[in-house]
């Protein structure tokens, strides 16, 4: 066999059932090796867009990797971004690169470079394999870093004479593969804890986060605040975890009630920017932390408790512990005045929403989206504004089907989201939310979509503008000083047509929903390109309003 078959052996091995990739010399091997285990292979039209696809891959397929194969040099520093957005967003990924033939290494060969350094800092694990017989072992242990613990990016480098080079089957030793994420709980003594400082909580909340999603941990949150009646509130990949229309989702309160809490648990969130670096919780209020790794427990802000392990089982444990007490928990009259600080939030955004001007309004788009989208979908938010704006309007659906770039921010997930999640759900339907500026970055993927017949709706919010740039710059410098935020008002739907797939062009805010109809039912790869105001200052419900 050779090192390509191998690499393919171990990823099926290993549960693998589609990889994605940039046709490239130094990695053809493997895809040899992939008809050969039947592992469908994507091919994109940008590394980093197959990096991206691995990312959303590993997040509908929890405890198993994403995997993107990329060729030397340019190849795997194309794919860098990709990289580094599943760093921030903990996506167990593992991504190969190719390398110039080790019997010629630093002589300069064809795309050679030191790919291993370069992805050291945003990885778990990065490393180069240069013996064929042993290149399964390796494939195992990129897989078992990317899944143990904190799950995050693997890399593996195999130089193009290693993948080609053939050995006796009987010599190549392949590995077995497991379950490698966390099961384990904390002791009891820490759950104890925990209910004490529960047990005596008048303003106490739930912040669940992306960590809970990777401990699949979900039934287990709406278990634990039904039976506390605790308020909960998501970020990250937590979102949907909880049903939007849960008595117990809150989601327009969250910096009053953080404000008023006295105590919060802190289930897989970390203290990053999104909570002010654990400012948002004032000093005097008690911190229960849930996570995965213990690193994370007291990250910015003491925690006064601290669970490490699998977020499910912990919160499984505190509810055996409640029960042992026989402790039943109120919080009755504090969640319906949550509950009616959330409706009038509700209530007061909704007069924003039924805008029949034109150019259409930011908000109208959104509403008209929200309206449209079902518990069946998945949706993908890929942009600045427009995604800020849809995420104050849109449900997210019950089934958890929603994604978005994560922490880093990174632009440009759009389509390569996309063809993962209809490659691993050709039953349900994808809707992607671009902003204009984010189309830029992959929108040539409808070309990828249209080969593979997978019907992907976009629809753009284009303001022919870098919207979040342009609105903080005109405050801050003045109009006259804007520059480098400006773009055409494109017709996006025309090139998606000149690829073959459905274009629909919108202008007034009544032609949005016909429009998601006939692109949804058109079969194909589909744009709705939706002509948008352009707002120059900041516009109210923006980032920077």
């Amino acid at each position: 066999m050779h090192g390509g078959q191998l690499v393919a052996k171990a990823l099926k091995a290993a549960g693998v059932e589609c990889v994605f990739t940039l046709s490239g010399g130094h990695v053809m091997a493997i895809y040899d090796g992939c008809l050969d285990e039947g592992i469908q292979v994507i091919d994109v039209r940008h590394e980093q867009a197959a990096v991206h696809a691995a990312d959303a891959w590993a997040r509908l397929h929890p405890g198993k990797v994403g995997v993107a194969i990329v060729t030397a040099g340019p190849g795997v520093t194309d794919g860098v971004t990709g990289v580094a957005n599943a760093w921030r967003a903990n996506s167990p990924i593992v991504v190969f690169g190719g390398q110039a033939p080790f019997n010629n290494l630093r002589r300069g060969g064809l795309q050679e470079m030191d790919h291993v350094a370069l992805m050291k800092p945003i990885t778990k694990y990065s490393d180069s394999c240069y013996e064929t017989h042993r290149v399964a072992e390796y494939v195992e242990l990129a897989v078992r870093h990317a899944l143990s613990g904190i799950p995050g990016p693997s890399f593996l480098e195999i130089p193009m004479d290693v993948l080609a080079g053939t050995v006796d089957e009987k010599r190549a030793v392949m590995p077995r593969f497991r379950d490698y994420r966390v099961a384990h709980s904390a002791p009891r003594s820490a759950a104890e804890e925990a209910i004490d400082l529960l047990a005596g909580a008048q303003r106490p909340l739930v912040m669940a986060g992306t960590s809970l999603k990777w401990s699949q941990g979900g039934p287990q949150l709406v278990e634990f605040v039904e039976a506390t009646g605790i308020p909960c509130y998501t970020n990250g990949m937590a979102r949907g975890l909880i049903p939007m229309d849960h008595p117990l989702f809150f989601n327009r309160t969250r910096a009053a009630a953080m404000r008023d809490s006295d105590v919060v648990v802190l289930a897989g969130t970390v203290l990053d920017f999104r909570m002010k670096f654990g400012r948002a919780i004032p000093e005097a209020t008690k911190i229960i932390q849930l996570d995965l790794d213990e690193t994370l427990i007291g990250q910015n802000r003491p925690a006064d408790v601290g669970l490490v392990g699998n977020l499910g089982a912990n919160l499984t444990q505190l509810l055996d512990v409640l029960s042992a007490r026989g402790v039943t928990l109120d919080h009755g009259a504090y969640t319906a005045g949550l509950r009616v600080a959330e409706d009038a939030a509700e209530a007061k955004l909704a007069t924003e929403l039924l805008s029949d001007e034109v150019p259409i309004d930011p908000l109208r788009l959104c509403k008209e989206i929200a309206d449209f989208v079902d518990d069946e979908m998945i949706v993908i938010g890929d942009g600045g504004d427009i995604v800020a704006q849809a995420s104050k309007v849109l449900r997210v659906p019950k089934n958890g089907g929603w994604m978005d770039p994560g922490p880093l921010g990174t632009l440009g997930v759009g389509m390569p989201f996309g063809l993962a999640a209809q490659l691993a759900h050709p039953d349900r339907r994808v809707l992607i939310i671009y902003g204009d500026g984010s189309f830029g970055l992959n929108g040539f993927e409808f070309d990828t979509a249209i080969r593979f017949g997978l019907p992907i709706v976009g629809i753009v919010g284009n303001d022919a503008a870098w919207g979040q740039m342009l609105r903080p710059q005109s405050t801050v410098y003045g109009t006259d000083r804007i520059v480098a935020t400006r773009l055409n008002m494109t017709r996006y739907d025309k090139i998606v047509e000149a690829m073959g797939g459905h274009g629909e062009y919108v202008t007034t805010p009544d032609q949005i929903r016909p429009a998601l109809e006939r692109a949804f039912a058109s079969g194909k790869a589909a744009c709705v390109n939706v002509e948008m105001r352009q707002d120059i200052g900041a516009m109210k419900g923006s980032t920077y309003a």
